[in-house]
């Protein structure tokens, strides 16, 4: 197999591809050439699934040893024959680069071709087809083992999920997902839209929940997980992607793929307790293929309504879903908005794209510290770093976890009196957008891309095990970035002023009736 680049037929398209004996699997010796092999000969079941739908590239340039990043834009060298969709960023801001995402659409197989190519071995889609992104085409709940659980664990929940479903007389599909847990689809293919499909996802992992507390739970934290399955009911949302069915996973042992199974063969393997029976490889999703067709095909076109009496109730109450989060209880509780210009927690729905917002206050309190929150779940999960962020590669800050502050403060710069919570100067010292490359923040581990006017690169925010002060580490990661001179420390990535100049002004910049360009 040839190391160069070439150009091969498929279809109408000539598509370049190259590096065909790169191992991607090393353990399994995996190469590129038998990705795209797999990707062509699954094609005819996978494409139906991907049709029209924006997709996440996850790509392992070196293989699954080696460092992989998630892809939204569409990258510059991507052929005009290749179908985009362009979405608009979440806050749509000039200051922060462009204001729309161009995502792909693997809608041909010479698509699939290429993106292979590009060592992308998992495909992400969203729940949603083009031009209707507010439409989910059905509702997913991804059943997730905690430690000392495994995927029988999540089968004996899938098939709970499965009665209480059809209890609502809905149908629903299953599928491994390649690693640790199973996904189970719901197909609506109805006008709806994620603000009704999340709550009611939302509704369900809690009933199950309450049915059943000593094997399942529906809260994100991962000390509730222990010998349990987490219902992951978040997926329903507009900037959310799940790894699409005869996707190839990234696991470094050997390459599995999230392929459909029926509910006979989890209640199978319950019977048997084989786990094993519910990993497929490569060559056996082929073979399966070949021998039972998609068994996801309805998921594509079955038209289910969710009950009635749900929806209307969602219909009388629809200010509930953009009510203060309980999380901002705290915040709200340390402050007197009668004497603070801080804005009030009432919680923000994001925007639709891949990134989200960031920002770094520096903030002369008590002691001078830099507070780095980032947008997450409908609040700024908050950091005081004393330090602040490092540009250095591999330098580690403490990161000391604060309560979560309302979007709305992205953008606060003033004078928070004395005497008040954190009383002092705050300065916005840097604000833009980020992507979340990996990691979880309830479990512990967040790996970040920051696209800001001071800060562009890389880090990772980490909790310290055992800490009982819930202290985190914020590390530079990926190679040092410009370093801050000491005037533009003392600027505002906002107004440009200094802190005395901010203090000196006793005003503030935010403003609960302004027009921002990060909203």
């Amino acid at each position: 197999m040839a190391t160069k680049r070439q150009h091969v037929k498929v279809g109408r398209r000539s598509v370049e591809i190259s590096n065909l004996d790169k191992l991607m699997y090393p353990g399994h010796r995996f190469t590129k050439a038998r990705v795209i092999d797999y990707y062509i000969r699954i094609a005819p079941y996978l494409l139906p699934h991907l049709k029209n739908r924006p997709v996440t590239m996850k790509r392992f340039p070196e293989g699954v040893f080696g460092e992989f990043f998630y892809e939204k834009d569409a990258p510059n060298f991507t052929p005009t024959w290749v179908k985009t969709f362009p979405v608009p960023r979440r806050g749509g801001s000039q200051t922060v680069g462009q204001t729309e995402i161009r995502y792909i659409l693997i809608n041909d197989l010479p698509t699939l071709v290429w993106v292979a190519n590009l060592a992308n071995l998992e495909i992400h889609p969203f729940l949603h087809r083009v031009p209707k992104i507010d439409q989910p085409t059905a509702v997913a709940f991804d059943c997730d083992p905690g430690e000392g659980a495994d995927v029988l664990t999540c089968a004996r929940v899938a098939l709970m999920l499965r009665d209480l479903l059809r209890e609502l007389k809905l149908e629903s599909y299953v599928k491994v997902s390649g690693s640790k847990g199973l996904q189970l689809y719901v197909p609506l293919n109805s006008k709806i839209t994620y603000d009704v499909t999340q709550p009611f996802a939302k509704a369900v992992a809690e009933l199950l929940a309450e049915r059943e507390p000593k094997l399942i739970v529906s809260e994100m934290p991962k000390a509730y997980r222990t010998k349990k399955v987490f219902i992951d009911w978040s997926q329903n949302d507009d900037y959310k992607t799940t790894v699409s069915v005869y996707s190839l996973r990234a696991k470094i042992y050997k390459p599995f793929v999230s392929l459909p199974v029926d509910w006979d063969e989890l209640e199978l393997a319950l019977k048997k307790k084989d786990g094993e029976r519910l990993y497929f490889d490569p060559d056996e999703a082929l073979k399966r293929v070949e021998k039972v067709g998609d068994l996801w095909a309805d998921v594509n076109t079955l038209v289910q309504k969710l009950p009635s009496a749900f929806t209307s109730y969602l219909k009388k109450t629809p200010a509930k879903s953009f009510a203060p989060t309980p999380a901002l209880e705290p915040y709200a509780r340390k402050r007197d908005f009668t004497k603070t210009s801080e804005p009030k927690p009432a919680r923000q729905r994001s925007k639709q794209g891949s990134q989200r917002r960031f920002v770094v206050q520096k903030h002369a309190a008590s002691h001078l510290h830099y507070d780095f929150r980032l947008e997450m779940h409908g609040v700024l999960k908050s950091w005081a770093v004393p330090k602040g962020p490092s540009v250095k590669e591999d330098e580690a800050r403490l990161a000391m976890a604060t309560e979560d502050h309302p979007i709305e403060y992205l953008d606060f710069e003033g004078v928070i009196p004395k005497g008040q919570y954190g009383g002092g100067t705050v300065m916005v010292w840097d604000i833009g957008t980020y992507n979340l490359i990996e990691g979880n923040y309830y479990k512990g581990f967040v790996r970040v891309y920051l696209n800001g006017s001071k800060l562009k690169g890389e880090w990772t925010v980490e909790r310290i095990r055992d800490d009982k002060r819930n202290a985190w580490q914020l590390r530079k990661t990926g190679g040092n970035t410009r370093a801050i001179s000491a005037k533009r420390d003392d600027q505002s990535a906002l107004t440009g002023r200094t802190m005395k100049q901010i203090g000196e002004a006793r005003d503030k910049t935010w403003q609960s009736n302004r027009s921002s360009g990060l909203r």
